[in-house]
């Protein structure tokens, strides 16, 4: 189980995040970023999970306690956030406590809109090691794929209804036009198919599935492994 802490952003003001870590003091850190859901437990759940593998993981409460199971209070928060200001202070603030704190090392990982703010975080927050995006991506413009220099890796469901796989074409077409090197994964899968509270919230373009989560996480963790030790 983590626990609840308050950190700085660069700015000064402070966040309140959820933080689970191994015994091991010093070992490498990872910032995870909620859905649209908000800092629930599922996102908890992730949180605890990679603690178990070894990392001190970090969730930024980024609607500032505020947590919803519906879909329309939901999207509600989600376009109400300043992704800059979450992605260039919450999450670059979190990357920093981590590193103050005693993790040489830190990523970032997130889910859905946090999958999109891994990116934005990726090419504009200089203190990420490495990252991996699940089913999530921003508009195109606003990624600087000059400057994404992070190991980088990213999950994506064929049927997405909210993030077209069109999109993940583009987002590739730019990455090789820059000549970097990642890792891009496709499932025959819906959004959202590693949350295994998907199929509870009701809607149809939401769909677990476990293979696919199953298999994303046996590349996600040794990811993790060999770029943050």
């Amino acid at each position: 189980m983590g626990k609840i802490i308050d950190y700085a952003r660069p700015d000064g003001a402070s966040v309140t995040g959820y933080l689970a870590e191994p015994a091991d003091p010093h070992a490498p850190g990872i910032v995870v970023i909620q859905e649209w859901w908000g800092l629930n437990d599922q996102i908890k759940g992730v949180a605890d999970r990679l603690a178990a593998e070894g990392y001190r993981a970090l969730v930024p409460d980024l609607y500032r306690g505020k947590v919803t199971l519906e879909a329309a209070e939901a999207h509600h928060l989600m376009t109400g956030l300043d992704f800059s200001d979450a992605a260039g202070q919450d999450v670059r603030g979190a990357l920093q406590y981590l590193k103050a704190t005693g993790s040489h090392k830190a990523g970032v990982t997130g889910f859905c809109m946090g999958g999109a703010l891994t990116l934005l975080a990726a090419s504009h927050v200089p203190e990420v090691d490495a990252a991996c995006a699940w089913y999530g991506y921003p508009p195109l413009e606003f990624i600087n794929a000059d400057t994404l220099n992070a190991p980088l890796m990213a999950h994506w469901a064929v049927h997405d209804e909210f993030f077209a796989i069109a999109g993940v074409d583009a987002l590739q077409a730019k990455l090789d036009t820059a000549g970097k090197t990642y890792q891009f994964f496709r499932y025959d899968a819906k959004h959202a198919f590693a949350n295994e509270e998907a199929d509870d919230r009701g809607l149809p373009p939401l769909k677990h599935d476990a293979a696919a989560s199953q298999l994303a996480w046996e590349r996600t963790l040794p990811f993790f492994k060999r770029t943050l030790g």
